[in-house]
C-alpha cells in the first residue's frame, strides 16, 4: 500500500524528530543500558552481527524482543512517578503528536501518535505492583579514604597531559574535565543536576559499541558497576547493513556521584573512558559538564 503525500511528510517529520533527539539532545540512558545492553546479550555471538536480537534489522524475530521492551516500558512507567525533577512530558505537543505507521491486523496502514500510548489503562494492561528493590541501590563504598582519594587525584592530574579533543577511543583514555561550578548548596543540587556530557561520539552504524565512564577512579584498578567511581555505560547495536557515520552525545547525571566521592571542593573531575567493544572504532570529540534544571 502506498502512501498519501501527507503520510510521506508526516513520516518526515517523525524522521526529523527522530534525528534532533539523537544527534542534539542524545541516546537516553535507558535507551542505551538496559535497552542496548539486554538486545546485545540475547544475540547471537556466533553469527556476524548477534542476530536475532543483538541487531535491529532481526530483533523481532526473537520472541523475547516482545517482554524486554515491554519492560523497558515498565521502568519509564516507575521512572516517571519517582519526582524529583523528572518530567513526563506531557506538555510537549510535538513529542505527543509524534506519528508512526503500522499495519493492521487487515493489512490497513494506520496511524499511531505517541500521545495515543501513553496511558495503559486505555491500552488495556497495567503493570503489577512488585518489590523494587534495586530502586534504592546505593553504590558501594569507594575503597580509597577522601585523604587517600585527593592523593590519588593529584598524581594523575600531575602526570596526566591535557588530551586534545578528538580522541580515539582506541585504549584506556582519562580526561580532565573542568566543572564550571563548585560548591553548590542544597538548593541549587535541587534545582540542577551536574551533568556529565561527552559530545561529538562518532562510529559507524555497522559496529556494535561499548564503553564505560568511570569518574576520579585508578586505571589500573577500574571500579565494578556496584561501586561510586563507575557512573555509566555507552552502548550501541548493529544498525544495518550500510555503513553511515553517527554522532551523538551521551549525558550522566553527576550530583550525587559528587557527593559520594567528597569531590564537591573540587575545581576537575578526571573521567576515564574504558573501551570494551568496538575499540578503535570510536571518536570523542569533547566532554564537558553541564548543569541542567531539573524543573
Amino acid at each position: 500500500m502506498e502512501m498519501s503525500l501527507i503520510q510521506v511528510l508526516d513520516q518526515l517529520n517523525l524522521h526529523l524528530i527522530t534525528l534532533h533527539l539523537f544527534l542534539v539532545i542524545g541516546i537516553g540512558s535507558v535507551e542505551l543500558a538496559p535497552h542496548n545492553t539486554v538486545h546485545t546479550w540475547v544475540g547471537a555471538a556466533d553469527t556476524p552481527n548477534r542476530e536475532d536480537m543483538g541487531t535491529f534489522y532481526t530483533a523481532a524475530r526473537d520472541p523475547i524482543f516482545y517482554p524486554h521492551h515491554s519492560n523497558i516500558d515498565r521502568m519509564w512507567a516507575i521512572w516517571k512517578k519517582l519526582g524529583q525533577g523528572r518530567r513526563d512530558y506531557s506538555d510537549d505537543e510535538d513529542w505527543l503528536d509524534s506519528t508512526f505507521f503500522f499495519y493492521d491486523e487487515n493489512v490497513n496502514l494506520v496511524r499511531v501518535k505517541v500521545r495515543d500510548c501513553l496511558d495503559t489503562k486505555k491500552l488495556g494492561y497495567v503493570y503489577q505492583d512488585v518489590d523494587l528493590p534495586w530502586l534504592n541501590f546505593q553504590p558501594s563504598p569507594t575503597r580509597m579514604s577522601k585523604e587517600q582519594r585527593k592523593a590519588k587525584r593529584a598524581k594523575v592530574l600531575s602526570s596526566k597531559r591535557r588530551k586534545h579533543f578528538p580522541l580515539v577511543l582506541d585504549s584506556i583514555k582519562s580526561v580532565i574535565v573542568k566543572r564550571p561550578r563548585k560548591l553548590r548548596s542544597k538548593l541549587e543540587k535541587e534545582n540542577e543536576e551536574e551533568v556529565l556530557v561527552i559530545e561529538g561520539i562518532e562510529f559507524g552504524s555497522d559496529q556494535y559499541i561499548k564503553f564505560d565512564v568511570h569518574v576520579n577512579d585508578d586505571e589500573d584498578e577500574l571500579s565494578e558497576p556496584d561501586q561510586t567511581e563507575f557512573v555509566g555505560s555507552f552502548v550501541s547495536l548493529h544498525n544495518g547493513h550500510k555503513s553511515r557515520r553517527i554522532s551523538t552525545r551521551f549525558k550522566i547525571g553527576m550530583s550525587k556521584v559528587l557527593e559520594n566521592l567528597e569531590a564537591d571542593e573540587d575545581d576537575d573531575v578526571v573521567v576515564t573512558l574504558v573501551p570494551k567493544a568496538g575499540k578503535g572504532e570510536v571518536i570523542i570529540g569533547n566532554i564537558v559538564i553541564e548543569f541542567v534544571p531539573k524543573y
